[in-house]
């Protein structure tokens, strides 16, 4: 009874470990700890409900991914922008999604198909609202967007590839929170043409569209002032 119980402590645990990770790793990526921002750890406790061995534990794991930086005795920090970083990033996420879409056209079967479509239906209609002038679901659309072009890749045979992808990815998504980059119908018509290259099997476009949309994104980025 004393090793269930102790198995079942460690699973509660870990399973509060897991949620404080998710929890403080989302708040990064959308803005909600700003960058450069000091990461106290009894402040985080209070937050976020987990101890503090625990929380050492997550923030040396996301310094691994390089969203935080670890500061030897002084504690830690959320990982600061810069517009050398960005264009890094964004070279990256091209260079990973245009070999994963060309993998992902040639192999897609009808139902990679159908999550290219259904990602596609979530991301337009978020996108005409936002439009339309409604920017309260900010959030929502950028988790729409990585869930479409996360659907693009999808059929590209590697999970390493695509776990590689998305990480890069959130990076290049928390500059765009930060500078609150929406292109309007710019973006629309690119994700559109994606979505009609995709059915089409035709990678040459995707590609091409892909670069100027990754480009673009980060053209709109620098010239809001937020990234210096």
């Amino acid at each position: 009874m004393k090793n269930v119980q102790a198995d079942e402590d460690t699973g509660a645990l870990l399973t509060i470990g897991e949620n404080a990770y998710r929890r403080i790793r989302s708040d990064i990526i959308f803005g909600r700890l700003a960058p450069g921002q000091k990461l106290k750890l009894e402040r985080l406790r209070d937050s976020y409900g987990a101890s503090i061995s625990t929380l050492r534990e997550i923030l040396n794991r996301l310094s691994s991914e390089g969203l935080v930086v670890a500061e030897g005795q002084r504690g830690f920090e959320v990982t600061p922008v810069s517009v050398e970083n960005l264009k890094e990033i964004a070279s990256l996420r091209l260079l990973l999604e245009t070999h994963a879409l060309r993998e992902s056209f040639a192999a897609g079967d009808m139902e990679w198909e159908g999550r290219v479509v259904s990602a596609h239906h979530k991301l337009a209609r978020l996108e005409q609202r936002m439009r339309d002038g409604d920017r309260d679901d900010t959030e929502l659309w950028k988790r729409y967007d990585w869930e479409f072009h996360q659907a693009l890749i999808s059929a590209c045979g590697s999970q390493v590839l695509m776990d590689t992808h998305a990480a890069v990815f959130d990076k290049y998504l928390r500059y765009q929170m930060i500078a609150l980059s929406f292109r309007g119908d710019i973006a629309a018509r690119e994700h559109q043409i994606l979505h009609d290259a995709a059915l089409e099997r035709d990678a040459r476009t995707a590609c091409d569209v892909l670069q100027r949309h990754v480009e673009g994104g980060v053209a709109h980025a620098l010239a809001t002032g937020t990234i210096g």
